[in-house]
């Protein structure tokens, strides 16, 4: 497919598909966002946003509180959007965050379209792909396709919004997702690697998935680990909306306000996950131990490992 006439963007749409899809469009053509002497600012709560050019949902996992009122440690484990477009002084940004894992949770086809993670120093990704139900390569298709007819036939009437909670559930129904899921946090527990960095496309499912598993791994509140998962519609509001602004100046969508269910994250789709958890496994500590095969003594060390 021809690529769109646009700057190729440096955050690509949703973390499942849609922007990274027809190359180009977002933060990249906004305004860049200034660097601050230091490399966190803060964002609603205990948040940390680790203010780049190149990304948009970059953030510390650190600062949330558990249910005993312990704090998860800063500087351990971030998440984050795609790392393709990061400036020289983005690289700046992230060196002084002295990661020394990033794990990319993307698709190979989403690699392939998106470049690859630019990244400081001799660091290089891990390739750590979760599927997306083919979400990618079909709004790839149905956005390039012109044709406002086809796009609300796959789109329109609440298609999307089921296409994602879809999505959610085969993030606790299929057994590759788990195991990478698993894995991660097997990781995080043993110390391989840390400080270590997590991230998708747009940051926000995928990784917004994973961080809520490690946030109430370790004791943080269920409506805690939800806020912090919510927050990427805070991050990534506008470079979302210049994306569906630049599709429908370029002729791509007639509505591209179909594209905001699979833009944003929204508390029915992680529902979908959690109501897919009681299904298969009765509750989430059964889902963590049965279905991550996580035991007692990694939870442990994982919690030893990020809360102080």
């Amino acid at each position: 497919m021809r690529a769109l006439p646009i700057r190729r963007a440096t955050a690509a749409v949703t973390a499942t598909v849609v922007l990274s899809a027809l190359p180009t469009l977002a933060a990249a053509d906004a305004p860049a966002r200034p660097v601050t002497s230091a490399s966190h600012q803060a964002g609603p709560g205990a948040v940390r946003h680790i203010a780049l050019q190149g990304a948009v949902n970059v953030r510390d996992l650190g600062g949330h509180h558990t249910d005993n009122g312990r704090q998860i440690r800063y500087g351990q484990v971030f998440r984050g959007d795609a790392l393709g477009g990061l400036t020289d002084a983005d690289l700046a940004v992230l060196s002084a965050l002295d990661l020394r894992t990033v794990l990319d949770f993307r698709t190979p086809e989403e690699v392939a379209q998106d470049g690859a993670d630019r990244l400081p120093g001799e660091l290089a990704p891990t390739a750590r792909s979760v599927a997306d139900l083919g979400l990618y390569a079909t709004t790839k298709a149905v956005i390039g396709s012109k044709d406002p007819v086809r796009q609300h036939e796959a789109l329109g009437n609440g298609r999307a919004e089921q296409l994602m909670r879809d999505i959610y559930r085969t993030f606790v129904t299929d057994a590759d997702s788990r195991r990478q899921f698993a894995t991660t946090i097997r990781d995080i527990a043993h110390h391989k690697g840390a400080p270590l960095l997590f991230h998708c496309t747009s940051g926000k499912d995928r990784t917004g998935w994973m961080s809520y598993l490690l946030l109430r791994a370790v004791g943080v509140p269920s409506r805690a680990a939800e806020r912090d998962y919510l927050l990427s519609n805070y991050f990534r509001g506008e470079a979302d909306r210049k994306v569906r602004e630049g599709l429908k100046q370029a002729g791509y969508m007639e509505n591209p306000e179909l594209l905001v269910p699979l833009q944003e994250v929204r508390a029915d789709y992680l529902g979908a996950a959690l109501d897919q958890i009681r299904k298969d496994y009765g509750s989430f500590h059964s889902y963590l131990g049965e279905g991550l095969s996580l035991d007692a003594r990694t939870l442990a060390k994982l919690r030893a490992r990020l809360v102080r």
